[in-house]
């Protein structure tokens, strides 16, 4: 059983950054695929950004050249740097690690970009 926890959100003025940070329990974090998910209210979640095992990265359209992915395996910790944020950027973010067979959730952690 893997246990994600994350952490970072908060409120920033529009043009503002934050970075979050997700840190998960148990062994072979290595191995997760590793995203970051947001929902605002009355929308279905999205996907944001993902980091596979190898570090490779992929990004929505509406965060590229804005937002950076990463991880550090010898923490167990995935990061979302969040640059230039936007008011449409406000949501629960959630971090979410699959590998084969299994996918886990953190909580999720708000944001609001408000001046």
């Amino acid at each position: 059983q893997v246990q994600l926890v994350e952490s970072g959100g908060g409120l920033v003025q529009p043009g503002g950054s934050l970075r979050l940070s997700c840190a998960a329990s148990g062994s072979m974090f290595s191995i997760y695929t590793m995203g970051w998910y947001r929902q605002a209210p009355g929308k279905q979640r999205e996907l944001v950004a993902t980091i596979f095992s190898g570090g490779n990265t992929d990004y929505a359209d509406s965060v590229k050249g804005r937002f950076t992915i990463s991880r550090d395996n010898a923490k167990n910790t995935v990061y979302l740097q969040m640059n230039s944020l936007k008011p449409e950027d406000t949501a629960v973010y959630y971090c979410n690690g699959r590998a084969v067979g299994s996918a886990y959730w953190g909580q999720g952690t708000q944001v609001t970009v408000s001046s």
